[in-house]
C-alpha cells in the first residue's frame, strides 16, 4: 500500500496555463488535440523529451495512426515542433518543444486584452455622447461629435477629463463647445490629467470668481481680482 501511495507521489503534476483550457478553441484544437498536448507537456516534464506515438496512445482512447495524425495535425497549426538536439558526445537525437504553443497563448492572451480594451472604449465614449446630449438637452451636431472624437483621438483626452471639463462648463453657466476645448487646453497645458485634480482646479477657480463679487461690495479697496474666464487665457 505504501509502495503504491509512493509511485502515485512520484508520478507528479504537470502545470497547466488555465488560459490553454480556456482558449483551445480559439487555436483550433478540438479536445483530443488538447488531451495529445498535454500528455506531451508531462512526458517533457518528467524529462522524455521525444515520446513516441505507441507511448502517447497508450494514455488516450485514440489509436497510434489517429495519435500521428494529431501530431502532424498540431504541427500545422504551430503548437508543437521537433527540434534536432546533439547530446555531449555528438549524437543526434529529436525533441518535441511546446514552445511555439506558449507563443500561441501569449498572442492570444494580448489579443482578448486588446479586444476588452476596446469594448470598454467604446462604451466611455458611447456614455460620453449620452452625457453630452443630455447637458445640451438635444442631439450633438456633427461639428460637435467630430469635436468630441477629436478630443480623444486626436488630444488623447480621456473621456473622464472631458466629462469633467463638462460638468465645469456647466457649472460656470457656459455651456458650448468653445469654452469646453479652451479648459481642455488649459488643463492639458497644466498637467492635469486625473480627476481629482481637475475637481481640485475647477473649485480653486470658482473660489477666484467670488472674489470680484465681495470686491464690489468694498470699493475702499484698491486691488481686484479679475473673474476667471477660461476663453480669456
Amino acid at each position: 500500500m505504501k509502495t503504491n501511495i509512493l509511485a502515485w507521489i512520484q508520478e507528479g503534476n504537470i502545470s497547466i496555463p488555465s488560459i490553454l483550457l480556456s482558449e483551445y478553441r480559439k487555436l483550433n484544437l478540438n479536445e483530443y488535440e488538447l488531451v495529445l498536448l498535454l500528455n506531451i507537456i508531462s512526458f517533457l516534464e518528467k524529462g522524455h523529451d521525444f515520446p513516441t506515438p505507441e507511448e502517447l496512445s497508450s494514455r488516450m482512447t485514440v489509436s497510434v495512426s489517429d495519435c500521428n495524425e494529431m501530431l502532424r495535425r498540431l504541427i500545422q497549426k504551430g503548437c508543437i515542433e521537433i527540434m534536432d538536439q546533439y547530446s555531449p558526445d555528438g549524437i543526434r537525437y529529436e525533441k518535441y518543444t511546446v514552445k511555439p504553443l506558449w507563443e500561441r497563448l501569449v498572442e492570444q492572451f494580448l489579443l482578448n486584452s486588446k479586444n476588452s480594451n476596446d469594448v470598454s472604449k467604446q462604451g466611455e465614449e458611447t456614455d460620453l455622447y449620452t452625457c453630452f446630449e443630455k447637458e445640451f438637452g438635444r442631439p450633438l451636431s456633427p461639428f460637435e461629435c467630430e469635436s468630441l472624437a477629436m478630443w480623444m483621438d486626436d488630444d488623447n483626452h480621456d473621456p473622464k477629463i472631458i466629462k469633467a471639463a463638462l460638468r465645469e462648463a456647466v457649472m460656470s453657466g457656459k455651456l458650448n463647445f468653445r469654452y469646453i476645448d479652451r479648459i481642455l487646453f488649459e488643463w492639458k497645458k497644466n498637467g492635469i490629467k486625473t480627476i481629482e485634480q481637475a475637481k481640485n482646479q475647477g473649485k480653486k477657480f470658482r473660489q477666484n470668481q467670488q472674489l470680484p463679487r465681495q470686491q464690489q461690495e468694498e470699493p475702499k479697496q484698491s486691488t481686484s481680482v479679475p473673474f476667471y474666464n477660461w476663453l480669456e487665457q
